[in-house]
């Protein structure tokens, strides 16, 4: 990782953006939709650093900019110069604004068209309304909270209303179709301990290799408490699992495993290079002991 990705809380605060013309209006704008203050300039002078918390140059007089990037460095103040990476200290990013979502895509300033094309693509993903759905789920945070204490039974309802028609309803504008649903969510979530609750489902998920995971995949294994995997598995399949997710290296009781897990309520994912034989007994064990599980396929 060449830069530190972070979101920086500019309301109120000073940014200074050096230079004129259609990038530099471009990244004032920018700041601006942020709530920050913004100080234009035509050329550097050290003074106008005083108070700003970020500095961006752009189609400035190039020793204006190499004179930015110097004295911002000195002061520990953040300065990103349009198309010279090389004197930057941090990077604007490809922006997805579904406020309070915010997606950011950099290539750390080496290939700012190809981090558009992947906004893009990440733009065609989402619908409109994913904003709507996050204040939604702001809005109802207490009452969450107060329903489903254990983190995991919290986990795994959102999950099921961010994926599921909660969700649909909250697209289509139907946010009190979507509040009577979530509530019928959270009534029987939160009856008994996780031991009483039914097994959660295993996924068995083929692939070795980041690039042939499908959508549906990498969405469980950012869901996943456990990833049970092979040793020739990828580390970046495994960098998709969340941090905090258990990741167990798969060894002769992995059957044994697996059904520990889900009896546990843990939502697993089980790793693997492809389908084999060892598979087949996994699952066979799995349904032996009244568990589902479903393969994911690799992508075509």
């Amino acid at each position: 990782m060449d830069f530190f990705p972070l979101f920086l809380d500019l309301r109120g605060r000073l940014v200074l953006v050096l230079g004129e013309g259609p990038a530099a209006e471009r990244k004032a704008a920018l700041a601006r939709r942020a709530g920050a203050e913004v100080r234009a300039a035509r050329g550097f002078s050290p003074a106008l650093l005083d108070g700003a918390v970020l500095a961006i140059g752009a189609e400035a007089a190039a020793e204006d900019l190499v004179a930015l990037a110097v004295a911002a460095s000195a002061r520990g103040i953040p300065v990103n110069i349009v198309d010279r990476p090389e004197l930057c200290t941090a990077i604007m990013p490809a922006v997805v604004d579904r406020a309070p979502i915010t997606i950011a895509v950099s290539s750390g300033g080496v290939a700012p068209v190809l981090a558009r094309l992947i906004r893009s693509r990440i733009e065609a993903m989402l619908s409109p309304r994913i904003g709507q759905l996050a204040a939604f789920a702001a809005r109802l945070r207490d009452e969450t909270m107060r329903h489903l204490p254990d983190p995991n039974v919290r986990r795994r309802v959102l999950e099921q209303a961010f994926t599921g028609s909660v969700a649909e309803r909250v697209f289509a504008g139907d946010e009190a179709g979507a509040e009577r649903e979530y509530r019928a969510l959270l009534a029987p979530a939160s009856e008994g301990p996780a031991s009483e609750r039914p097994a959660a489902t295993v996924f068995f998920v083929r692939a070795a290799a980041v690039d042939l995971l499908t959508l549906r995949a990498a969405r469980l294994l950012g869901a996943a408490d456990a990833v049970v995997h092979e040793a020739t598995v990828g580390a970046d399949v495994l960098e998709l699992a969340r941090r905090d997710a258990t990741r167990i290296a798969a060894g002769p009781d992995a059957a044994e495993r697996l059904v520990a897990l889900a009896r546990a309520g843990e939502l697993v994912v089980r790793v693997r290079p492809g389908a084999d034989q060892a598979e087949v007994q996994e699952r066979e064990a799995l349904t032996e002991a009244g568990i589902e599980s479903v393969a994911v396929p690799a992508a075509g």
